[in-house]
């Protein structure tokens, strides 16, 4: 067992109850809190590939020691391979998508900590929950101790928006909670239905135990278990019918936390559409249902995105739209379109995560949302204007960069998978997305400026434009080099296939 595995969990954990207890100790706070942001994405690079068992319960197929006693019948046995404790796989995929979680928290701590007078040690300790238990969600096996998670996430995110002080905040955050108080319960009672007829609630065992027969997969309580884990999925990640509270939850956080929201929301959505697949592969109506509801929130999205009239807001569409193409990817389900999937997933994090804090900026010069009260900043900002220009021309999939390449491998899926209409609509929504843009881009920035509009601010925080740069560089690496993150994906795609 390699022990920087649980460590990855476990830091954050610890650091975020530290920073919640040392809150007002302004100092202090900002001391630990960059300290273990730097560390959050070391520890992946330095973690060996493997699993890890909780309470060190392995299965006795890797316990060499009892095994050697055990009767035949034992061991041609399914107990043999059975998990007995919480499990924790980290691989190269696991490795890449907490690197990037880690790496946009950093820059969302390091931003928030130079936006503000004074560091709250309160909105740290949400911050680091809720990366600890999203590294957890990525990493688990366990599909109970996921939901656990899952919960802790999605307070996490409530709390974020509840610290933020932008107006209306509270309502948004209580309507969330409130459809949460039934979106989560469903989920937990997917759990249960797949522990009463399986016996487990190891993925890799009900996985195991469907395959070999054990159980039969293809009776409706199996189906009633599919449909309440995609309930739950819709919910935390944003798609409809919970379209419209996600992005208000985006609209009232401040940026760095919408940054790290939406970070929050693509490794859960990929996570949970993983263990979905693993599970209910062999079920293709299954499938079908995720490209439909993604295929619904890339339209709804983008398009609600275009009546915005609060820059917040529209990001906030924008970013549940772009999460659609990863559930495409994964929910046609071949090799091609799942390696797109993974990889639109990790270009999605960094890009939306850099429009946020770009669109931030412009909240913190003028203190205004609305593009129609603002204009000409571009004469007082022209750097940081092209920065913003950048990476909505990378969301929308310009080339070279990332995000290019990534909706290019999925609409070559979609025509490989005999869906050619997927790829036409991809490329549509792409258009839209580069014109919705660029329609706010030219309202805050290149229209002429109006009377009596005053900046709050005329200078921006280093730290955000520092955040920013390393997003588009990582971005534009990825865009030249796409395989540094593809050849990461080929373990996890062949477990999911066979």
């Amino acid at each position: 067992m390699n022990p920087l595995i649980p460590v990855m969990v476990v830091l954050p954990i610890l650091c975020a109850l530290l920073l919640n207890l040392l809150h007002g100790r302004d100092r202090t706070v900002k001391a630990l809190a960059v300290a273990v942001a730097i560390l959050l994405p070391i520890i992946p690079l330095l973690a060996g590939y493997g699993v890890h068992y909780f309470g060190g319960y392995a299965p006795l197929s890797e316990n060499s020691t009892i095994a050697a006693g055990l009767p035949a019948s034992i061991k041609s046995s399914y107990l043999y391979s059975f998990h007995p404790a919480i499990t924790y796989v980290f691989g190269s995929a696991q490795r890449i998508f907490l690197l990037i979680l880690s790496l946009v928290t950093f820059l969302a701590v390091l931003t928030s900590l130079n936006e503000v007078r004074r560091p709250s040690g309160v909105y740290a300790f949400l911050m680091f929950m809720g990366t600890a238990a999203v590294t957890a969600i990525v990493l688990t096996d366990d599909i109970f101790n996921l939901y656990v998670f899952f919960e802790i996430a999605a307070l996490a995110q409530v709390g974020v928006v509840l610290c933020s002080g932008v107006e209306r905040n509270y309502e948004t955050a209580l309507k969330y909670m409130m459809i949460g108080g039934v979106a989560v319960p469903m989920l937990l009672l997917g759990v249960g239905i797949l522990l009463a007829l399986t016996g487990n609630v190891n993925i890799s065992d009900i996985v195991y135990s469907m395959r070999s027969g054990l159980v039969n997969p293809g009776s409706p309580l199996f189906l009633l278990a599919s449909a309440l884990l995609i309930f739950g999925w819709l919910y935390g990640t944003g798609l409809p019918p919970f379209h419209t509270i996600k992005s208000a939850i985006y609209s009232k956080a401040l940026p760095h936390g919408s940054a790290l929201l939406q970070a929050f929301s693509v490794f859960t959505f990929t996570a949970l559409a993983i263990v979905i697949l693993r599970m209910f592969y062999h079920v293709p109506l299954v499938r079908w249902v995720m490209v439909f509801f993604s295929l619904a929130g890339m339209v709804l999205g983008i398009s609600m995105a275009l009546m915005q009239t609060d820059l917040r807001r529209m990001i906030g569409f924008l970013a549940v739209g772009e999460l659609g193409y990863i559930g495409i990817g994964l929910g046609l389900g071949t090799a091609a379109s799942i390696s797109a999937g993974l990889f639109q997933a990790v270009n999605e994090a960094l890009i939306t995560a850099c429009i946020f804090l770009g669109f931030g900026t412009i909240f913190y010069m003028t203190g205004k949302t609305d593009p129609e009260a603002m204009g000409g900043l571009l004469a007082y900002k022209p750097g940081l204007a092209g920065l913003v220009m950048l990476s909505g021309f990378i969301m929308a999939g310009v080339p070279p960069f990332n995000v290019f390449q990534s909706k290019l491998r999925l609409i070559q899926a979609a025509i490989q998978a005999g869906v050619p209409e997927l790829g036409i609509l991809m490329i549509l929504l792409s258009i839209v997305t580069f014109m919705t843009f660029m329609r706010a881009f030219y309202s805050v920035y290149l229209k002429p400026e109006p009377r009596g509009m005053e900046l709050e601010s005329r200078s921006v925080p280093r730290s955000t434009v520092f955040s920013m740069v390393v997003l588009i560089i990582i971005c534009t690496v990825l865009g030249i080099a796409p395989w540094l993150a593809t050849s990461q994906f080929t373990a996890l795609i062949q477990g999911l296939i066979i």
